[in-house]
């Protein structure tokens, strides 16, 4: 009888340990295009990423760089003050997005031009997300507003 006990204790680990194997490899599989990561217009130009990645870069418009093509469609350039990684946008921008203002966008890096599906801008005059702010205190352009 102790030893029944004991072979079925082992047994219902080993499935317990199967199982959270299995559903941490699935967790993993679900969330493998979910997982973007943030990258300054430097971080792109020292290693580019490859044209089926998708990822978020970050960083201030650059000034005269906004143009507005037909219909929806919206190049501009995005700068950390060390490089400078061109644009493109189809959509319909946030109201708050200026240039020299700071901006996050989703992507793909195709051909030397950040093919963006998704923009995001700052939503009050002092906001920038933590990311934009630490890419551009690496490069020594970042002037905090409030001083």
């Amino acid at each position: 009888m102790k030893g029944l006990k004991k072979k079925r204790r082992v047994q219902v680990i080993a499935v317990a340990a199967v199982a959270l194997v299995l559903s941490t490899g699935l967790i993993g599989y679900a969330m493998r295009d979910g997982i973007n990561f943030f990258r300054s217009p430097s971080q792109i130009m020292a290693e580019p990423p490859t044209a089926t990645e998708t990822f978020r870069i970050g960083g201030l418009v650059e000034e005269g760089s906004l143009v507005r093509g037909q219909g929806e469609t919206i190049r501009f350039s995005v700068t950390d003050g060390g490089a400078s990684v061109p644009v493109v946008f189809t959509g319909v921008l946030p109201d708050l997005f200026e240039e020299n203002q700071g901006m996050v966008g989703t992507g793909r890096y195709v051909n030397g031009v950040f093919e963006a599906s998704e923009i995001l801008a700052k939503h009050d005059e002092t906001y920038m997300p933590a990311e934009v702010v630490d890419a551009l205190k690496e490069q020594g352009v970042y002037q905090d507003p409030n001083s």
